[in-house]
């Protein structure tokens, strides 16, 4: 896909958790608009009759259908069920459910047993064959799909489960990465200071694991990524063998970045780098800057308006808090002066407050409860490990306030209420 198309080095989802991250996407509306905060609320909740993607595509024409998680799944318990679905998005669904969920959970290693399994730091070389998994079975369905509607148009969404928690991949994408020469994410015990209290998710730092325990937790979390990639591969070549790669555009993303050890901290649901920054690759018609690297700053809310523009769609929604990347996919250096938004809500004694991060090509700043809890400032450009907090610097006073009134402006037009 990269040598095909554009891949985007500084993609950022909207809140590292996966119902708030996918219900923005497939809505194009930012979570203080959705107003899904957690692992559990719907978003037609708050904004009922909200045309989501594939209803878009479906009022074109399109035959829409998902194959695994799109919309929020509970994982693993929910696998093999419709999950946090959306019934009007989709003309088809389908969940399958492989020997991961069904037969090998039992059989796992896990280094944090007090949390739940979809957040435990836990692990299993299976010796089952890919297509005997959840996600191989989703690459069959997916390219069964592609073949009954070869000759319409159609929207398909693939949905992996893999690299989430429980890692269960076939061995031999274990065998992939010999325990020896996985190296360990830089840590030092300050890095859990250098931010406020409010910042960090994983407490204590590496949830207590030792190094082995953490060289093992990367090496089960490579082997799922690759056993993922997999799948992927396979739906490429079935779009090569039915002759439709000329006329198919396909986005490649995940809705949210991943933590291995960076700050001590673990998965997802924080506003720092890892947590925030997502893959994303996009190729195929309209898509004229072939393998080529996107070094400016663009967010899960652009796909929205992107597919709707590259797929030519009538009666997009107005109100759609991204902005098309069909510039960037014709000229991946092209002038672009958008940032990126990227929340979280935390616990404050008896109060639910927010984090909001901004991110420029070169800076993040991030507050808490609007500052009054703390705040960050990072220069990716000298300290791309965030590791020195600017946000008290005298010297980076000016640029933390043009920071400020851009995020206030940004999530004023996205639906937050102003504060008491």
């Amino acid at each position: 896909m990269a040598a095909r198309g554009v891949r985007f080095d500084r993609a950022y989802c909207q809140y590292p958790l996966c119902n708030p991250s996918r219900a923005s996407l497939m809505t194009g509306l930012g979570p203080d608009t959705t107003t899904v905060y957690n692992n559990s609320r719907h978003f037609r909740e708050a904004i009922p009759d909200v045309v989501t993607l594939g209803q878009l595509f479906q009022k074109n024409g399109y035959f829409s259908a998902r194959v695994g998680k799109i919309f929020h799944y509970g994982v693993p318990a929910q696998i093999g069920t419709d999950g946090l679905d959306d019934k009007p998005t989709w003309n088809r669904v389908v969940n399958p459910c492989g020997v991961d969920h069904s037969k090998e959970e039992a059989l796992l290693t896990n280094y944090t047993p007090q949390r739940g399994l979809g957040s435990a730091v836990c692990f299993y070389a299976s010796p089952a064959q890919d297509e005997e998994h959840t996600d191989g079975m989703i690459a069959l369905e997916a390219i069964r799909l592609m073949e009954e509607h070869r000759n319409e148009p159609w929207f398909l969404a693939a949905g992996f489960y893999r690299p989430h928690v429980p890692w269960i991949a076939p061995v031999k994408y274990f065998d992939q990465y010999p325990l020896a020469r996985i190296e360990l994410i830089p840590f030092r015990e300050d890095e859990m200071r250098i931010a406020p209290e409010l910042a960090y998710f994983t407490r204590p730092a590496h949830w207590g694991m030792n190094e082995q325990q953490r060289r093992e937790a990367m090496r089960a979390y490579y082997a799922s990524i690759s056993f993922m990639d997999a799948q992927v591969g396979k739906l490429l070549e079935a779009l090569a063998r039915l002759r439709l790669e000329q006329n198919t555009v396909i986005v490649f993303w995940s809705d949210h970045g991943y933590q291995l050890g960076e700050h001590g901290q673990w998965m997802k649901q924080t506003l720092f780098e890892a947590a925030a920054r997502v893959p994303l690759m996009i190729c195929g018609p309209g898509v004229s800057a072939r393998g080529q690297l996107c070094p400016r700053t663009v967010e899960l809310l652009d796909l929205y308006p992107t597919l709707a523009e590259l797929c030519n769609l009538r009666e997009t929604p107005r109100l759609l808090h991204g902005r098309s990347l069909g510039p960037l996919l014709r000229d991946p250096k092209a002038a672009w002066n958008k940032v990126a938004v990227t929340q979280v809500q935390r616990a404050s004694g008896q109060k639910a407050v927010m984090g909001y991060t901004i991110r420029t090509e070169r800076y993040r700043y991030t507050w808490w409860d609007e500052g009054r809890l703390g705040e960050e400032l990072y220069d990716y450009q000298k300290d791309p490990r965030e590791l020195v907090n600017l946000a008290s610097s005298a010297e980076a006073a000016r640029l933390k306030k043009d920071l400020q009134q851009q995020l206030a402006a940004i999530l004023k037009a996205r639906g937050k209420k102003a504060s008491a």
